[in-house]
């Protein structure tokens, strides 16, 4: 199937997260208090195929193309930024099906509606070759999603017996993400956050565990590569960009819409007109607007246009990451301008936990601490503009 049709075929699941809004936001509540997502809500997300957007479509996924990606995505932050955040960080792990031999990859992901594969970083963690495969050890942290997950993913350093890194013929450090289900971890309550609660980004570990070579693999490497299809030129890396800022742009337009309500029918103490009737307010209004279309339109812009090239080519290439990432950082951070001054203009309304404004406000602030809100990546962007050499980890 061509870029173009796979474009047309997407435009369904964004009709289906609309559709699903009502429900979410109805049990947003309970997401927070709960820090994860509710049973009857994970049951409808499955029936729609929402944690299936970027799986293979010969394992039954979507394999939408990453404009329709981050609408689906925009669309569920709008009810609830957690559900979104869980469904965008499930997506991203399920591209590792592409590397996985095929029975391996139906075994975790195609056999079962309900799979889900969450992963986090783990710097302590190691896997020591031993014949058929490895023995590992760690503790993976801001694993979201794991709650629900039915597999689990741990990025690893390889060791030989003697304790030494294993190398490539170059000198560069293997290391490769571990596969197993996750019945075979210990989950540690750790996510006692001020924002993104619902995530359940908990942490889990395990000691001495065996995983088999065919169940792991070197993540975004093109020599593993199985899958033909040109969603998985991109990276992962790519793909959780432009979602991640998606859940900021949904998160921000529930904010200027609820501010806009609010002001039509909030009088401030001291005021003998509504917030509506405020020339300050007017024109932030019309500012916050004018942020958050462009950088909505630069981001969903930039995706379909470099789809459409990498349908021709073939291939992904650095100056088009280097622009996703830009229009990504760009995203969160005028998402996060928005947010900030919708809360402030919201004035004492904006402090109780049921208003439209006070979760909104810690979500936001929530992603901007996370990887891809970063403001050096704009520090990468520079770089890469005036000609220096990139490193690469974080495109």
């Amino acid at each position: 199937m061509d870029t173009g049709s796979l474009a047309q075929a997407g435009g369904e699941y964004v009709e289906r997260a609309r559709g699903l809004a009502p429900q979410i936001e109805a049990c947003a509540d309970q997401i927070e208090q709960e820090r994860r997502l509710t049973g009857p809500l994970l049951d409808a997300l499955f029936e729609a195929g929402m944690f299936r957007l970027l799986l293979p479509r010969s394992l039954d996924g979507a394999e939408v193309d990453p404009a329709t990606f981050a609408q689906v995505i925009e669309e569920i932050a709008k009810a609830d930024a957690s559900t979104a955040w869980c469904m965008c960080q499930a997506s991203g792990c399920s591209m590792s099906a592409a590397y996985l031999p095929p029975d391996v990859a139906a075994e975790v992901f195609g056999r079962d509606r309900r799979a889900v594969l969450a992963w986090g970083p783990g710097p302590d963690s190691r896997a020591v070759a031993v014949d058929g495969g490895y023995r590992v050890t760690g503790t993976w942290s801001f694993a979201s999603g794991c709650r629900h997950a039915t597999w689990l993913g741990g990025h690893c350093p390889i060791y030989a017996h003697d304790g030494s890194r294993l190398r490539k013929g170059a000198g560069k450090a293997v290391e490769r993400t571990m596969l197993f289900p996750a019945a075979s971890a210990r989950i540690v309550d750790v996510w006692h956050v001020s924002g993104l609660k619902g995530t359940g980004s908990d942490a889990f570990t395990v000691s001495d565990l065996f995983v088999p070579h065919e169940y792991s693999i070197s993540r975004d490497d093109p020599a593993e590569r199985r899958q033909p299809g040109p969603l998985y030129c991109f990276p992962t890396g790519s793909l959780y960009a432009s979602g991640f800022a998606s859940v900021a742009l949904g998160i921000a337009r529930r904010m200027l819409d609820g501010l806009v309500e609010l002001a039509k029918e909030k009088t401030p103490r001291g005021f003998k007109r509504t917030l509506r009737d405020s020339a300050v307010i007017q024109s932030q209004v019309g500012y916050a607007e004018g942020q958050l279309q462009s950088a909505r339109h630069f981001l969903l812009g930039s995706l379909e246009e470099i789809w459409r090239a990498v349908g021709r080519s073939g291939a992904l290439t650095l100056d088009q990451r280097v622009r996703i990432r830009l229009a990504s950082t760009y995203a969160i951070h005028q998402a996060k301008a928005v947010a900030d001054m919708t809360h402030h203009a919201g004035g004492a309304t904006s402090i109780f936990i049921e208003s439209a404004f006070d979760r909104g406000f810690r979500d936001i602030h929530a992603v901007t601490q996370q990887l891809q809100g970063r403001q050096s990546h704009f520090e990468t962007v520079g770089q890469f503009l005036l000609g220096h050499e990139l490193d690469t980890t974080f495109l």
